[in-house]
C-alpha cells in the first residue's frame, strides 16, 4: 500500500442525470486486482452476480454503472484522480474518495453540505491494513478479525506513525475505520493503494440511502455512481464503537449491529464505559 501524499482533487463538471433507469444488484468476489505490470485478464477473479428482476439497470448513462468486477478499475482510476464516487457498502450507499486528497475530501463536504468539523471515516481493504492508519497494539489478538469485515466502524487513535494526511479531520487524534463486508468497495480500496474517505451518500441531515434512487439529486456531483441495487440492511448504517482505551468500549452510534458488536467485545473481556 502506498503512503499517503497530498493531492488536489479536481473539480468535476456537472453531468446530466440519467433517464430511463432500472436498478440492479450485483455481488462481486475478487481474488485480487492486477498490478501495474499485469492486465486484468492475467488475474483470476470469480464473479457471483445476483439480479433482482424487478430492479434491473441498463447501464447506458455515462456515469452510472453496476457495482461489478468489470467496473472496479474504472472506480479505482477515479479515486486516484482525486474524484468522488458513490458506492454501495454492506449497510448503506456512501460517497468515497482518496482519504489522502485534501481536494477530494473537501469536495465530499461540499456535496453533502456538511460542516467541516464533522469527521469522516475511512475504509480499507483488509483488517491487516488498519495498523497503517491507526494504533491497534492495545487490542487483543483476533478482536478486529472478529468484528470485521462487517457493519462496524471502529474508532482508534491515529498515532504518530499513521500515514493519513493531517488534512483529514484536522485537530482530531482519532479515526473511524471501516472494512465493509462487500468485495466491490474493498477491491476499490485495494486497487487504489490508499484508504478511502467514506461517508453516507445523502445531504447532511437527511435519511441514509439504500438505493441509488434515494440520492438521485446528487448524482451530477459524482464522477461515477455504482449501483448495487436496493441494500437489505435498512438505513441504520454501521455501528460505531470507540476502542481507543484498552479493555473498554463505548458505543457512539447503535447502527445495524450493536448487539453483535457488544457480544464480540464481551467475549474478549471488554466492558462498556460508564
Amino acid at each position: 500500500m502506498k503512503a499517503c501524499a497530498k493531492a488536489a482533487g479536481e473539480r468535476l463538471p456537472l453531468v446530466r442525470p440519467p433517464t430511463g433507469r432500472a436498478l440492479a444488484r450485483s455481488f462481486v468476489t475478487v481474488s485480487r486486482l492486477p498490478s501495474q505490470h499485469e492486465t486484468r485478464s492475467q488475474v483470476s477473479c470469480s464473479v457471483r452476480v445476483s439480479e433482482n428482476a424487478a430492479h434491473r439497470i441498463e447501464a447506458t448513462d455515462e456515469n452510472i454503472f453496476p457495482a461489478t468486477i468489470d467496473h472496479v478499475v474504472k472506480a479505482t482510476d477515479a479515486i486516484n484522480r482525486g474524484q468522488v464516487i458513490a458506492v454501495p457498502t454492506d449497510t448503506i450507499y456512501g460517497f468515497a474518495c482518496d482519504a489522502c486528497s485534501a481536494g477530494a475530501v473537501n469536495r465530499i463536504y461540499e456535496i453533502k453540505g456538511r460542516i467541516q468539523t464533522r469527521p469522516l471515516a475511512i475504509c480499507v481493504a483488509d483488517v491487516s491494513d488498519i495498523s497503517r492508519f491507526a494504533l491497534v497494539d492495545h487490542l487483543p489478538h483476533g478482536l478486529l478479525d472478529s468484528l470485521l469485515p462487517g457493519p462496524v466502524t471502529v474508532v482508534l487513535k491515529r498515532g504518530e506513525n499513521s500515514i493519513l494526511e493531517r488534512s483529514l479531520n484536522p485537530g482530531l487524534d482519532s479515526i473511524g475505520v471501516r472494512v465493509p463486508d462487500l468485495d466491490f468497495i474493498r477491491s476499490i480500496a485495494r486497487g487504489a493503494g490508499s484508504a478511502l474517505a467514506l461517508t453516507s451518500a445523502n445531504l447532511s441531515g437527511r435519511p441514509s440511502s439504500v438505493s441509488v434512487k434515494d440520492f438521485e439529486d446528487l448524482w451530477p456531483h459524482c464522477s461515477y455512481v455504482f449501483d448495487g441495487g436496493i441494500l437489505p440492511s435498512g438505513r441504520a448504517g454501521s455501528t460505531i464503537v470507540d476502542l481507543i482505551n484498552p479493555g473498554v468500549y463505548k458505543i457512539l452510534r447503535d447502527g445495524s449491529s450493536r448487539e453483535e458488536t457488544t457480544a464480540v467485545l464481551g467475549k474478549f473481556g471488554f466492558v462498556e464505559a460508564s
